[in-house]
């Protein structure tokens, strides 16, 4: 999204103020912190892990990159409701590998959340790019239910051609995944290496806000995707630890695989 003419003054202040020491490379994100990034060009691998690969590489990663503060003992929860067209453009484009492609989600981390963050995803040759707009709850519910009026109460570019996008195509909600992820952060480059696992979804029911949300498993919970997220290159440490999983990348999707069932 474009910054206004105020967002572009405020940055220009903070760059030229005597107390601020700009680095040479990106400082790392975390979650927090990314969910104020609001357009993020990434390259993307996945690979499909066992659990006992899982718990080797995160004992390993932990050794020598930032675990995201979130983390907790066991990370975090993650839940998004996927938006698609009527005849479900999104997931046969995935499905068919176009090479240009996109996915609209609504996401958040807690039930408890006071915000939602829309986010829509396109795929852009190697990079992935991620715009997202956090949106207030109350709005989030009217969405959860294909009601996209609410963003015309924002004053945001992103958030009128989400709301055109949605309309003009015929969005409606498709499908809510949720599972559970480990992160780790390196310096730089947007590194970030995370662990989704215990992956669920649900097909009837699109209150992502809803604490008693029945869900069934659409992978078995031995298995485990990581995800490497890195803009420009990645580090050769990091390299070295993904050669000795000896596996190929995946071009899994959780969407794609909470609606196998009902698409398959």
């Amino acid at each position: 999204a474009t910054l206004d003419a105020k967002e572009e003054t405020h940055i220009s202040a903070k760059l030229h103020s005597h107390d601020v020491i700009l680095p040479k490379r990106r400082l790392p994100f975390s979650l927090d912190r990314e969910a104020n990034i609001r357009d993020i060009s990434r390259e993307e691998h996945k690979f499909s892990i066992t659990e006992l690969q899982f718990r080797q590489y995160s004992h390993r990663f932990a050794k020598f990159l930032q675990e995201d503060p979130n983390n907790g003992d066991k990370g975090y929860m993650v839940r998004s409701l996927y938006f698609d067209t009527l005849n479900n453009h999104d997931y046969h484009d995935k499905i068919d590998g176009v090479d240009q492609r996109r996915k609209m989600r609504l996401r958040i981390y807690r039930t408890d959340n006071k915000f939602a963050r829309l986010e829509m995803k396109q795929k852009e040759g190697l990079n992935q790019r991620k715009r997202s707009l956090n949106v207030k709850r109350k709005d989030a519910e009217l969405i959860c239910q294909g009601i996209f009026t609410p963003l015309l109460q924002y004053n945001d570019a992103f958030a009128l051609e989400c709301y055109t996008l949605l309309t003009s195509r015929c969005y409606v909600p498709k499908a809510v995944v949720q599972y559970q992820r480990l992160a780790f952060i390196a310096n730089g480059n947007n590194t970030r290496i995370t662990f989704d696992r215990q992956i669920r979804a649900t097909e009837s029911n699109f209150d992502i806000f809803d604490d008693q949300l029945m869900l069934y498993p659409v992978m078995d919970d031995f298995n485990v995707i990581l995800e490497v997220k890195y803009d420009g290159f990645l580090y050769s440490y990091i390299k070295d630890q993904l050669r000795q999983l000896d596996k190929s990348s995946i071009a899994s999707s959780k969407y794609c695989l909470a609606r196998a069932a009902t698409l398959s």
